[in-house]
């Protein structure tokens, strides 16, 4: 909650705001309680805690309350926090007020020590000391104005409602109130005027104290579980925004760099959201597309109920016949729910209807009694086909993944392209979005969608979804380009798009002016050579020579002849012909060995 200022008459005013992160609190203790036996007191967890601060510093805050935004971690890295009160400060600094001024740059600057601390005036030097001397809360304006104009403590929350209202008649009224206050208090008037246009720009857009507490220590709490209970704080994050696949596949790629597993669903293994099971995080049954949390329920119920399930006949004997649908089951099989009970998602794909068929049959027949005619009251054994082990390939197996999960879960198909994108691109998807307008760049990925538009005179605009192992963007085709690489331009065709970037507002889009095949990277140049000569800085300075006259797409990768340790890759790449070979070696001696492997 906020608290905001207390009137005269002794009354408090309290915002009560409802954040989908408190929820994400309580799932994540509720699962360390699940693992551990002992819930966390969250409003009681120390406040110097070094694993927060650790991951505070390195500004790893993806997923943490009101501090992931790309320009947040960029002031972080600068600010460096080590405190609690830094955390409030961060949440206050980064609003367009204290921004407009480059006051949460300073603010960084003072408190890293790459600037010095230089008091606004000596009569706030006590008001401002906390913060540098910078002006951070709507407190400290109050306070300003108490201590400079003399104003009450009525007089400066009424200043304060009127910066934020920012009615002009107002202003101007309060700016000659507050002027003529600060020469009754010996200060000049220029200085009146300089400290109310300071403090009007300011009061506007920031945070007060209390309300930046509140959402500091909300944002310390998911930094703590974040840091101390990894797994849990992202599956509980996960769970949060299973909607939102943008924000899914966001946190999914910070738990790959986190180093945390994420399985498929699992019939077996699976609740109905994200949970933790033995160290990984296993994806919930109602994130799978047409599943939807009643069957995901029926499903969990009948595991609970009648034991695991050992095959997927198994299966369909004991949930509910209504979590049986055809559409269901396959977005089951081509997600990877069944995968445990040992069937390849393909040989399942081919009998699975057949055998649902045959086992509702039955079932039904044995719920209306029919065969208690033919004594005993028995069942005939049903023949079942058998479920054939051969499975799609990777590709395919993924498209049918990502179509299910909204994402690709046990693999990637650029995982094993990996080399031969990183040769074709000059950057990442993910890095975009810190590119100056109209800057030229290359991309390597895979088109996930290909979508068609059209101008007013009937000519074709492609627009392109573009996916590298990093993230995805929005590839812009004009009819002209459509022309000629209209061949290219279709779903899971990896290529290489130069463009430039087209930055509005906050999205960002790449123009497309090349766009080529994904090609395998050239086989790079090993040189090993002896000990002896690494390091001596004349052989090194003629060896730079030598390849920059030899331009190319190799990369060239230093090893020591005596124990074959690999050195470095050298940049830049060159071309590997026969001539730079033979300059090479007349370089380096007859004992080095150059390889184009």
């Amino acid at each position: 909650y906020e608290m905001g200022a207390v009137e005269q008459l002794g009354l408090l005013k309290m915002d009560f705001l409802g954040l989908r992160n408190l929820s994400t609190i309580e799932r994540t203790m509720d699962m360390v309680e699940e693992a551990t036996g002992e819930r966390p007191d969250i409003d009681r967890v120390p406040l110097d805690d070094p694993k927060t601060f650790e991951l505070l510093r390195a500004a790893q805050t993806i997923g943490v309350f009101q501090l992931e935004g790309d320009p947040m971690r960029v002031l972080i890295q600068r600010l460096r926090p080590d405190s609690f009160d830094d955390v409030v400060a961060l949440v206050a600094l980064y609003r367009p007020g204290p921004m407009g001024a480059n006051m949460h740059n300073l603010y960084a600057d003072r408190k890293t020590g790459r600037a010095a601390v230089a008091p606004l005036h000596p009569a706030l030097k006590e008001i401002l000391d906390p913060t540098y001397q910078i002006l951070v809360y709507q407190e400290q304006v109050m306070e300003v104005s108490r201590a400079m104009a003399g104003y009450s403590m009525e007089e400066a929350d009424n200043l304060r409602k009127a910066m934020g209202k920012k009615i002009k008649a107002v202003m101007d009224a309060e700016e000659e109130k507050f002027v003529e206050g600060c020469v009754a208090q010996g200060h000049d008037r220029a200085t009146g005027r300089d400290l109310f246009e300071l403090i009007s720009h300011f009061a506007g857009y920031g945070f007060n104290k209390s309300h930046s507490a509140c959402y500091g220590l909300v944002a310390y709490q998911t930094a703590y579980l974040k840091a101390n209970h990894p797994a849990e704080y992202m599956a509980a994050l996960l769970t949060s925004s299973k909607n939102n696949r943008d924000r899914t596949s966001l946190y999914l790629k910070e738990c790959g760099r986190m180093g945390l597993s994420v399985k498929v669903p699992d019939v077996n293994e699976s609740g109905m959201d994200y949970e933790v099971r033995s160290g990984s995080i296993r994806v919930g049954l109602s994130a799978i597309r047409n599943l939807g949390e009643s069957v995901a329920r029926k499903i969990i119920e009948a595991r609970r109920e009648k034991g695991a399930f050992v095959s997927f006949v198994d299966f369909c004997e004991k949930v509910s016949v209504e979590a049986l649908r055809r559409n269901t089951l396959e977005s089951l099989v081509k997600g990877g729910g069944f995968d445990s009970v040992g069937h390849t998602r393909r040989g399942l794909m081919e009998v699975m209807p057949l055998i649902v068929d045959s086992v509702v049959d039955r079932r039904r027949q044995e719920e209306t009694g029919q065969f208690s005619l033919f004594g005993g009251g028995g069942l005939p054994d049903l023949t079942l086909p058998e479920i054939p082990v051969h499975q799609w390939d990777k590709q395919v197996r993924l498209s049918f993944e990502k179509e299910m999960l909204g994402l690709y879960l046990s693999d990637h198909p650029l995982a094993e392209k990996a080399a031969a994108v990183q040769a074709a691109a000059d950057a990442v998807t993910s890095e975009l979005k810190n590119r100056p307008d109209k800057a030229k760049v290359k991309i390597a990925g895979l088109i996930v969608s290909a979508t068609n538009r059209w101008t007013r005179k009937g000519d074709r605009i492609m627009v392109l979804t573009v996916e590298d192992l990093d993230g995805e963007v929005e590839v812009v085709v004009f009819p002209q380009a459509v022309q000629r690489y209209r061949e290219l331009l279709v779903a899971d065709q990896m290529v290489v798009v130069s463009g430039r970037v087209d930055r509005r507002e906050d999205v960002v889009q790449l123009i497309a002016s090349r766009i080529e095949a994904l090609q395998p990277p050239p086989p790079s140049l090993n040189i090993s050579l002896s000990k002896s000569l690494f390091g001596e800085r004349e052989i090194a300075q003629r060896l730079g020579d030598v390849l920059r006259r030899h331009p190319g797409q190799r990369q060239v990768v230093f090893h020591i002849k005596e124990d074959g340790t690999h050195i470095f890759t050298s940049d830049p790449k060159v071309s590997g012909e026969a001539g730079l070979i033979a300059e090479l070696e007349e370089l380096l001696g007859a004992d080095t060995v150059v390889v184009a492997a």
